[in-house]
């Protein structure tokens, strides 16, 4: 018989992505990547975080807010091989899934008391800012890690893919400490799989800035960084 459960959102990710175009298609990817969580008033308890501080990564369970359907397909295309290919949708981390719930694990760099009450500083994190948080579980080393674990077509990690060039006068345009980050985001070829023409200008939004740029075969050129125009 059918069953629904609803749940609460506990708390909310602050990164640097507006959108999803460029976002690490999976956590870990670019560690330079740095996100806060902020809990919702009613889990901002210090006491639920009690002994947290002695754990280095953390499980994320999270909502795709951004990917919600009315309904669902069995199979998927992952972008992992190339946009084209049909896998079963349980075989894969795609969004679009008939409960629209993700499973990131980040590393966690320290923990804030402020006035809105509880901050977690994390490191890797594969979110849209405003992402809806659902829990929050310690990562245990010797429960979560199965180095003999098989990864099926993702067995290989995607590593970086292409080399980026910003020229000096638009990195500029960058705060220094998310230079790392944005080449890190770039180099991991945020396009879509499906999308490689040469003469195309790409853009995304990232740390308040609209980044534009174009790839020749291996080589990604950032040709635009302006700061994102605020509507009046």
């Amino acid at each position: 018989m059918p069953q629904e459960f609803s749940m609460n959102v506990i708390a909310r990710i602050h990164s640097d992505f507006a959108t999803k175009f460029g976002v690490p298609r999976q956590s870990g990817l670019v560690d330079a990547l740095e996100s806060t969580i902020l809990f919702e008033p009613e889990y901002r308890d210090p006491a639920a975080l009690r002994g947290l501080e002695g754990f280095s990564h953390l499980w994320l369970v999270w909502v795709f807010d951004q990917a919600i359907r009315s309904g669902w397909s069995p199979t998927v295309r992952p972008p992992r091989l190339g946009g084209n290919t049909r896998m079963g949708v349980f075989a894969t981390r795609s969004p679009f899934r008939p409960n629209p719930i993700a499973l990131s694990c980040v590393k966690l760099e320290g923990i804030e008391q402020t006035p809105q009450g509880p901050l977690l500083r994390i490191r890797g994190a594969d979110l849209v800012d405003g992402t809806p948080i659902l829990d929050i579980k310690p990562y245990i080393p010797y429960a979560d890690s199965h180095p003999e674990a098989l990864g099926g077509f993702a067995s290989a990690p995607a590593g970086e893919v292409l080399q980026v060039t910003i020229p000096p006068a638009l990195l500029e345009q960058v705060p220094p400490e998310r230079w790392e980050a944005l080449r890190g985001v770039l180099a991991q070829d945020p396009r879509p799989h499906y999308q490689s023409a040469p003469d195309r200008i790409y853009g995304f939004r990232f740390a308040g800035l609209e980044v534009r740029f174009s790839v020749q075969e291996d080589l990604l050129t950032v040709v635009d960084i302006q700061p994102v125009k605020r509507l009046s």
